[in-house]
């Protein structure tokens, strides 16, 4: 699997989304008959109560496939427990897919699909062509827990957004990822670095670091676009949604906005200044993170929040690994130095036509309650939409505490983008910042080259274009 492949699988919160956005407008008229959900349910119903919200009938049985990828399905597993025991003489019946499209398009077809899919993976269904056929789940999150808290009060900000297709809630993402920099909070107190919460403390670090021979920063060829992801957090931060919403619509100066050529510049000085670790365009991206997190020859490297599980057996013993936002150019910026890039995955569906629509939403529900929430954090060292599933200690990880402490820290102001995945554009944007982390060109060829790719897609007919609001 290559980088982008795996890109797509960990970042599931734009695949499922992208793929459904592309056609959306597409679908709009089946999108908008479907938009109330329901009506589609076959078999009994139950009385409704706030135990049984949904009317589930007794002793039923839910049909649930769950994409078998690097969260494995346990997780599902653990919350069907939870719903037999809240429902004596129900069964939850887990199964795992590696493949939904091919699993499950045919039983779409034949109006027999499963009571909740987990849609997700490189080979998930394309929600433009089912959208129509399924269920919205406002009434899953307007539903109390089985903790008695009404769910939409217990997620964080922003996270029904990515499965929201004209105004219909057609899919509930339940993992977290947090996009920050990380770093060894021992390696930097054992050197007596503070974190610089802009580009030039940055720069500054970066030659303290250089005189004790280390490096600000390391990057792999396949993964040289986690410094774009890093550049446009920073840019969105600095100048405001304006920056993010002329990516997202493909502006024809989308890449030259004053707050993206301010960052493009500040990261120019620390390539030109020697900070990033040379010979990254040559070196495979896991190598060159083993550099960072294992021999540890640079401080910071940004990513995902997957990127603890990915590195955790080529990651320094005493390491903790720890998270932070990414700089901003000045102290006065529009959005505060804790906005970050942070967006939900692993999309979940109630299809219409499920044998047991109410026992779908039923596990659904079940699954974002407190106690189902909290053992996906502990076992997968990741944060699902449920706040304040974390302890302090995180489960004895540091990197898990810093993602609980970000997401605390910047409150209402989380963004996320869309564009980079939706178009495909990310094959040609590697060989840009290849280059220029290289050192082999400026900030006003990485603006010229990366609008030229912007300007392709937008000026390809045969593409579909989404607008961003």
């Amino acid at each position: 699997m290559n980088v982008q492949q795996q890109s797509f699988a960990r970042r599931g919160f734009l695949r499922g989304a992208l793929a459904a956005a592309v056609l959306v407008p597409l679908a709009g008229s089946m999108a908008s008959c479907a938009a109330g959900g329901g009506g589609g349910s076959t078999g009994p119903t139950g009385a409704v109560s706030d135990t049984n919200p949904f009317g589930m009938a007794d002793k039923s049985t839910v049909d649930a496939v769950i994409f078998k990828g690097g969260y494995g399905i346990d997780y599902v597993d653990f919350a069907g427990k939870a719903f037999e025991n809240a429902h004596s003489g129900s069964t939850a019946k887990i199964s795992p897919s590696t493949d939904i499209a091919q699993e499950l398009q045919p039983r779409f077809v034949g109006g027999n699909p499963p009571d909740l899919i987990d849609n997700s993976g490189a080979k998930a269904i394309g929600f433009s062509t089912i959208l129509a056929q399924l269920e919205d789940l406002t009434s899953v999150v307007n539903a109390k827990n089985l903790e008695g808290k009404v769910i939409k009060d217990t997620l964080y900000a922003g996270v029904l957004a990515p499965g929201t297709f004209n105004g219909k809630l057609a899919a509930l993402n339940y993992v977290l990822t947090v996009y920050a920099m990380w770093y060894s909070d021992s390696f930097l107190k054992e050197n007596g670095w503070t974190v610089p919460k802009t580009w030039d403390e940055m720069y500054t670090l970066g030659e303290q670091a250089k005189a004790k021979g280390k490096y600000l920063f390391v990057w792999g060829k396949e993964a040289a676009t986690y410094y774009q992801e890093m550049a446009i957090a920073s840019a969105i931060k600095e100048g405001g949604n304006d920056v993010r919403l002329g990516l997202e619509n493909l502006k024809p100066d989308a890449w030259s906005h004053p707050a993206i050529q301010s960052v493009f510049t500040a990261l120019n000085k620390i390539v030109k200044a020697g900070h990033f670790k040379p010979g990254g365009s040559g070196t495979q991206f896991t190598a060159a993170q083993a550099q960072w997190s294992n021999a540890q020859e640079a401080v910071f490297y940004p990513s995902g929040s997957w990127i603890e599980n990915e590195m955790k057996d080529q990651t320094k013993a005493g390491f903790k690994m720890t998270g932070v936002p990414v700089p901003t150019v000045t102290s006065g910026s529009k959005l505060p130095w804790e906005a970050m890039h942070s967006a939900s995955g692993e999309p979940f569906v109630v299809p219409s036509q499920g044998k047991n629509v109410a026992g779908g939403k039923e596990l659904l529900r079940v699954m974002l309650s407190k106690d189902a929430a909290t053992n996906f954090a502990k076992t997968k060292l990741a944060p699902t939409i449920v706040k304040d599933t974390v302890p302090a200690d995180g489960f004895g990880s540091t990197a898990l505490v810093s993602q609980t402490k970000l997401l605390s820290d910047a409150g209402s102001n989380i963004f996320t983008w869309n564009f980079v995945d939706l178009y495909g554009m990310n094959k040609d944007q590697l060989v840009v910042w290849n280059t220029f982390l290289d050192g082999k060109s400026d900030v006003a060829t990485l603006t010229s080259d990366l609008q030229k790719i912007t300007d392709k897609v937008r000026n390809d007919s045969s593409v579909t274009k989404i607008e961003v609001k």
